[in-house]
Protein backbone atom coordinates (compact mmCIF):
# COMPACT_ATOMS: atom_id res chain seq x y z
CA UNK A 1 0.00 0.00 0.00
CA UNK A 2 2.89 2.32 0.85
CA UNK A 3 4.01 2.17 -2.99
CA UNK A 4 0.70 2.93 -4.28
CA UNK A 5 0.06 5.71 -1.88
CA UNK A 6 3.46 7.36 -2.96
CA UNK A 7 2.83 6.88 -6.98
CA UNK A 8 -0.68 8.49 -5.64
CA UNK A 9 1.31 11.71 -4.63
CA UNK A 10 3.17 11.87 -7.48
CA UNK A 11 0.02 11.93 -9.21
CA UNK A 12 -0.54 14.76 -7.36
CA UNK A 13 2.53 16.35 -7.54
CA UNK A 14 2.41 15.93 -11.32
CA UNK A 15 -0.84 17.41 -11.65
CA UNK A 16 0.04 20.44 -9.61
CA UNK A 17 3.16 21.06 -12.23
CA UNK A 18 1.23 21.11 -14.96
CA UNK A 19 -0.32 25.14 -13.19
CA UNK A 20 3.45 25.77 -14.42
CA UNK A 21 3.46 25.24 -18.02
CA UNK A 22 3.06 28.76 -20.28
CA UNK A 23 -0.28 27.18 -21.27
CA UNK A 24 -1.76 26.51 -18.21
CA UNK A 25 -0.32 30.30 -16.63
CA UNK A 26 -1.87 31.80 -19.85
CA UNK A 27 -5.02 30.78 -19.55
CA UNK A 28 -5.36 31.88 -15.78
CA UNK A 29 -4.36 35.36 -16.84
CA UNK A 30 -6.77 35.22 -19.33
CA UNK A 31 -9.79 33.66 -17.10
CA UNK A 32 -9.36 35.95 -13.90
CA UNK A 33 -9.12 39.60 -16.42
CA UNK A 34 -12.20 38.18 -18.16
CA UNK A 35 -14.07 37.23 -15.00
CA UNK A 36 -12.82 40.63 -13.30
CA UNK A 37 -13.81 42.36 -16.34
CA UNK A 38 -17.33 40.73 -16.31
CA UNK A 39 -18.11 42.20 -12.73
CA UNK A 40 -16.39 45.25 -12.95
CA UNK A 41 -19.35 45.63 -16.07
CA UNK A 42 -21.72 44.49 -14.03
CA UNK A 43 -22.00 40.86 -15.27
CA UNK A 44 -22.05 38.06 -13.65
CA UNK A 45 -20.50 34.10 -14.28
CA UNK A 46 -22.86 30.76 -14.56
CA UNK A 47 -20.59 27.61 -13.74
CA UNK A 48 -22.03 24.07 -14.17
CA UNK A 49 -20.30 20.61 -14.43
CA UNK A 50 -21.44 17.03 -13.94
CA UNK A 51 -20.58 14.80 -10.47
CA UNK A 52 -16.81 16.07 -9.15
CA UNK A 53 -16.64 19.10 -11.31
CA UNK A 54 -19.99 19.99 -10.31
CA UNK A 55 -18.69 20.07 -6.60
CA UNK A 56 -16.07 22.33 -8.17
CA UNK A 57 -18.20 24.27 -9.67
CA UNK A 58 -20.60 25.06 -6.09
CA UNK A 59 -17.04 25.73 -4.78
CA UNK A 60 -16.08 28.09 -7.50
CA UNK A 61 -18.99 30.04 -7.18
CA UNK A 62 -19.27 30.38 -3.23
CA UNK A 63 -15.87 32.16 -3.41
CA UNK A 64 -17.22 34.73 -5.08
CA UNK A 65 -20.24 35.28 -3.29
CA UNK A 66 -18.93 34.81 0.00
CA UNK A 67 -15.56 35.69 0.84
CA UNK A 68 -12.02 34.05 -0.29
CA UNK A 69 -8.63 35.59 1.43
CA UNK A 70 -10.15 39.42 2.41
CA UNK A 71 -13.67 40.33 3.51
CA UNK A 72 -14.82 42.53 -0.20
CA UNK A 73 -18.04 42.92 -1.87
CA UNK A 74 -20.11 40.03 -2.78
CA UNK A 75 -19.96 39.29 -6.65
CA UNK A 76 -22.36 37.38 -8.69
CA UNK A 77 -22.22 33.91 -9.72
CA UNK A 78 -24.50 31.43 -10.23
CA UNK A 79 -24.16 27.41 -10.11
CA UNK A 80 -26.77 25.12 -12.01
CA UNK A 81 -27.30 22.60 -9.08
CA UNK A 82 -30.45 23.56 -7.85
CA UNK A 83 -32.42 19.96 -7.72
CA UNK A 84 -35.56 21.04 -8.54
CA UNK A 85 -34.80 22.29 -11.50
CA UNK A 86 -31.78 19.89 -12.61
CA UNK A 87 -34.78 16.86 -12.00
CA UNK A 88 -37.74 18.95 -13.72
CA UNK A 89 -35.67 19.38 -17.17
CA UNK A 90 -34.37 15.92 -17.01
CA UNK A 91 -37.91 14.43 -16.14
CA UNK A 92 -39.56 16.81 -18.86
CA UNK A 93 -36.85 16.37 -21.71
CA UNK A 94 -33.62 14.71 -20.75
CA UNK A 95 -30.54 15.64 -18.99
CA UNK A 96 -28.22 16.63 -22.12
CA UNK A 97 -30.57 20.01 -21.89
CA UNK A 98 -30.48 20.56 -17.81
CA UNK A 99 -27.59 23.37 -18.26
CA UNK A 100 -28.99 24.92 -21.65
CA UNK A 101 -32.05 25.41 -19.99
CA UNK A 102 -30.25 27.09 -17.34
CA UNK A 103 -28.35 29.39 -19.25
CA UNK A 104 -31.68 30.38 -20.43
CA UNK A 105 -32.83 31.68 -17.84
CA UNK A 106 -30.68 33.34 -16.07
CA UNK A 107 -27.77 34.48 -19.25
CA UNK A 108 -27.42 37.92 -20.16
CA UNK A 109 -25.55 39.65 -22.49
CA UNK A 110 -21.81 40.00 -21.46
CA UNK A 111 -21.87 37.39 -18.86
CA UNK A 112 -19.51 34.33 -18.66
CA UNK A 113 -20.82 30.50 -18.60
CA UNK A 114 -18.00 28.61 -17.40
CA UNK A 115 -17.94 24.78 -18.28
CA UNK A 116 -16.22 22.46 -16.22
CA UNK A 117 -15.49 18.64 -17.31
CA UNK A 118 -12.49 16.14 -17.44
CA UNK A 119 -13.91 14.61 -20.84
CA UNK A 120 -15.13 17.29 -22.39
CA UNK A 121 -17.65 14.84 -23.85
CA UNK A 122 -20.43 16.22 -21.85
CA UNK A 123 -23.48 17.33 -24.05
CA UNK A 124 -25.20 18.98 -21.34
CA UNK A 125 -22.32 21.57 -21.21
CA UNK A 126 -21.45 21.54 -25.16
CA UNK A 127 -25.52 22.53 -25.49
CA UNK A 128 -24.87 25.24 -22.93
CA UNK A 129 -22.38 26.66 -24.14
CA UNK A 130 -23.89 27.01 -27.59
CA UNK A 131 -26.62 28.70 -26.15
CA UNK A 132 -24.42 31.05 -24.11
CA UNK A 133 -23.32 31.95 -27.50
CA UNK A 134 -26.32 32.05 -28.95
CA UNK A 135 -26.93 34.72 -26.43
CA UNK A 136 -24.01 36.63 -27.15
CA UNK A 137 -22.63 35.89 -23.17
CA UNK A 138 -18.47 35.11 -23.07
CA UNK A 139 -17.92 31.06 -22.48
CA UNK A 140 -14.68 29.59 -20.50
CA UNK A 141 -14.28 25.96 -20.03
CA UNK A 142 -12.11 23.65 -18.00
CA UNK A 143 -11.18 20.39 -19.71
CA UNK A 144 -9.20 17.19 -19.77
CA UNK A 145 -7.73 14.33 -21.53
CA UNK A 146 -7.87 15.22 -25.16
CA UNK A 147 -10.68 18.05 -24.46
CA UNK A 148 -13.42 15.39 -26.39
CA UNK A 149 -16.37 17.13 -28.07
CA UNK A 150 -15.42 20.40 -26.37
CA UNK A 151 -12.62 21.56 -27.40
CA UNK A 152 -12.16 24.84 -29.53
CA UNK A 153 -16.01 25.59 -28.87
CA UNK A 154 -15.39 28.02 -25.55
CA UNK A 155 -13.82 31.75 -26.04
CA UNK A 156 -11.20 30.17 -23.36
CA UNK A 157 -9.95 27.00 -22.32
CA UNK A 158 -7.23 24.47 -20.63
CA UNK A 159 -7.33 21.12 -21.52
CA UNK A 160 -5.51 19.38 -18.34
CA UNK A 161 -3.64 16.29 -20.57
CA UNK A 162 -1.64 13.26 -19.76
CA UNK A 163 -3.86 11.58 -17.07
CA UNK A 164 -6.21 8.96 -17.32
CA UNK A 165 -8.12 9.87 -14.60
CA UNK A 166 -10.96 12.57 -13.40
CA UNK A 167 -9.46 12.97 -10.36
CA UNK A 168 -5.92 13.95 -11.42
CA UNK A 169 -7.50 16.38 -13.95
CA UNK A 170 -10.02 17.94 -11.06
CA UNK A 171 -7.34 18.44 -8.76
CA UNK A 172 -5.71 20.94 -11.61
CA UNK A 173 -8.58 22.27 -12.17
CA UNK A 174 -9.25 23.31 -8.43
CA UNK A 175 -5.76 24.76 -8.01
CA UNK A 176 -6.14 27.15 -10.85
CA UNK A 177 -9.57 27.94 -9.53
CA UNK A 178 -8.10 29.28 -6.66
CA UNK A 179 -5.55 31.39 -8.44
CA UNK A 180 -8.01 32.82 -10.75
CA UNK A 181 -10.36 33.73 -7.91
CA UNK A 182 -7.25 35.26 -6.38
CA UNK A 183 -6.51 37.24 -8.95
CA UNK A 184 -9.83 38.60 -9.61
CA UNK A 185 -9.50 39.82 -6.11
CA UNK A 186 -6.13 41.48 -6.79
CA UNK A 187 -7.70 43.09 -10.04
CA UNK A 188 -10.45 44.79 -8.41
CA UNK A 189 -9.93 45.33 -5.00
CA UNK A 190 -5.99 46.02 -4.80
CA UNK A 191 -5.43 49.72 -4.76
CA UNK A 192 -3.51 50.71 -8.47
CA UNK A 193 -4.11 46.93 -10.13
CA UNK A 194 -3.63 46.00 -13.51
CA UNK A 195 -7.65 46.30 -14.27
CA UNK A 196 -7.33 50.36 -13.48
CA UNK A 197 -4.80 50.66 -15.75
CA UNK A 198 -5.78 49.10 -18.88
CA UNK A 199 -7.32 50.68 -21.26
CA UNK A 200 -10.22 49.50 -23.57
CA UNK A 201 -7.73 48.38 -26.06
CA UNK A 202 -4.93 47.54 -24.00
CA UNK A 203 -7.51 44.91 -22.24
CA UNK A 204 -8.48 43.49 -25.31
CA UNK A 205 -5.24 42.43 -26.32
CA UNK A 206 -4.74 41.15 -23.54
CA UNK A 207 -6.96 38.53 -23.95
Amino acid sequence: MDDKILTAVDGVIQASNFLKTDTSLAFIKKAALMIADCFEKGGKIIIAGNGGSLCDAMHFAEEFTAFFREKRKALPAIVLSEAGHLTAVSNDTEYNYVFERGVEAFLKKGDIFIALTTSGNSLNLINAIKKAKILEGKTISFLGKTGGDTKGLSDLEIIVEGFKTSDRIQEAHMAMIHIIIEMVEYVLFEPQTILKKLTKSDFAKSL
